[in-house]
């Protein structure tokens, strides 16, 4: 097992193909956590609702910070776009970036939409996957002000195309993100709502080809999930 998995799990007290089994599940389809209770129960395991819930918030963000480890990298050109997530009754944004293939670059949840809050962003991309050459947006005014800041301190600024229309890739993964949210009635807190969208964000990528991780490339995408964890046989 994976040591970084290893410490959250140290005081859990199911079975680590179990909870993994629930969480994978709550991440990749449109579920909420008290239809994975019950998906589980048929398999003879008896958990309730509320520990589903704790274990894909404690064990999500821990399964894709292990996966940028295995990352494949993306390509130079690249589009980046925000869209609305409801957390506590109230509109937060998650930011994300992709190249002109589809894959993802990064993606961040911020509680604000302005140019320090798309700084952050571009930042936290680039440092995880390098400088693109080009990068498309739509008309954002705080998202262009954040690039030209950035591009102020590089030696080769970043080409900027502000084309709607090229977007349309990005928003197929805007609409992916909702398509699984919307049985889960908004988070509760920011920090659900970070955790649960990192595992979202992190099966999505897995179903895009973007595991790089030796012996994983003949697994089906919920092998591939496990395969994070070592060896691991699901219930």
């Amino acid at each position: 097992m994976i040591d970084a998995l290893r410490k959250v799990i140290k005081r859990m007290h199911y079975p680590l193909e179990v909870m993994l089994t629930c969480v994978r599940w709550y991440a990749a389809y449109p579920l909420s956590v008290r239809h994975a209770e019950g998906m589980i129960a048929e398999r003879g395991v008896f958990v309730d609702h509320s520990t589903v819930s704790r274990w894909a918030i404690r064990l999500l963000p821990v399964r894709e910070k292990i996966f940028r480890k295995y990352k494949r990298p993306a390509g130079r050109s690249r589009r980046m776009d925000e869209t609305y997530v409801k957390v506590n009754g109230k509109w937060k944004y998650l930011y994300y970036a992709g190249d002109k293939e589809g894959k993802t670059i990064d993606f961040l949840l911020t509680a604000k939409r302005d140019k320090a809050a798309a700084k952050r962003f571009f930042d936290k991309a680039m440092a995880g996957n390098g400088a693109p050459e080009k990068i498309t947006m739509d008309k954002s005014g705080a998202n262009k002000a954040a690039i030209n800041d950035i591009n102020a301190d590089m030696e080769r600024a970043m080409v900027v195309r502000q084309i709607k229309y090229l977007n349309n890739i990005v928003e197929q993964d805007h609409r992916a993100v909702k398509r699984i949210t919307k049985p889960m009635l908004g988070f509760k807190s920011f920090q659900s709502a970070k955790s649960i969208l990192a595992g979202i964000e992190l099966m999505h990528m897995i179903r895009k080809g973007q595991l790089m991780m030796e012996g994983t490339n003949d697994l089906s995408f919920a092998d591939q999930f496990y395969a994070l964890a070592g060896k691991i046989r699901p219930v």
